[in-house]
């Protein structure tokens, strides 16, 4: 919960112990530490039943009912010796750019971005004849620590080293804060993660990235 009780809560919506990002912000909804089975109920009315929610953090085993359309291993990597600067070719991104984000992602997949995760933090580009393409920027944001996120190059220039501009630009933002980096990649994403590893990221710990669905009967909890 803490997650959304920080710098993110003006963009959170909450129900009992669940509580959510705004969902044209991002897709990720978390749950009280202390939390019984009951939360379900709390989850099923703060995204209605039928609704497929990404789960982060340590959460109750869910009902039997409850379908699990994604289950797969990641890993979160913390900034240990990463030089990080500013770079002269990248730009900040605005609600204008979103179009083009989108279109980069959908051809990427570095993970989910929505028509408002740009509010989440401090988005990076790079154009080359002005076209987008390669981006960075922050995501998840407990208190002390930002997460970087949506990591894509466009296929045509990849190999160029332009991710790797990019997140320690990114990074440079967040230390001026007096805050620490982190990211999170899939555990099969072997490439990605000797990179990170390369520059100065470090293992932390394994994870388990979730999505279940909701019954279209399941019931809910009262509204906060």
């Amino acid at each position: 919960m803490g997650l959304l009780n920080g710098a993110h809560q003006h963009l959170a919506e909450r129900v009992g112990d669940a509580v959510r990002y705004q969902v044209d912000v991002a897709p990720f909804i978390t749950v009280a530490p202390d939390a019984g089975a009951g939360v379900w109920a709390d989850v099923a009315a703060l995204a209605g039943p039928g609704a497929v929610v990404t789960l982060t953090g340590t959460v109750p085993p869910p009902p039997a009912d409850w379908e699990v359309v994604l289950e797969a291993g990641g890993v979160q990597l913390l900034d240990v010796a990463l030089e990080a600067r500013p770079d002269p070719e990248a730009v900040r991104l605005t609600a204008a750019d979103v179009p083009e984000i989108l279109d980069l992602v959908e051809r990427t997949q570095p993970g989910p971005f929505r028509q408002r995760t740009i509010e989440l933090g401090t988005y990076l580009g790079i154009r080359r004849d002005g076209k987008l393409i390669a981006l960075a920027g922050e995501r998840l944001h407990p208190p002390g620590w930002t997460e970087i996120s949506a990591v894509c190059t466009d296929a045509e220039h990849r190999g160029q080293g332009l991710a790797t501009r990019l997140v320690r630009a990114v990074a440079h933002g967040i230390r001026a804060r007096g805050e620490h980096p982190f990211l999170h990649a899939a555990a099969t994403n072997t490439n990605a993660i000797r990179l990170y590893e390369s520059i100065g990221f470090e293992l932390r710990r394994r994870t388990t990235f979730r999505a279940v669905r909701i019954p279209s009967d399941a019931l809910v909890g009262d509204a906060a």
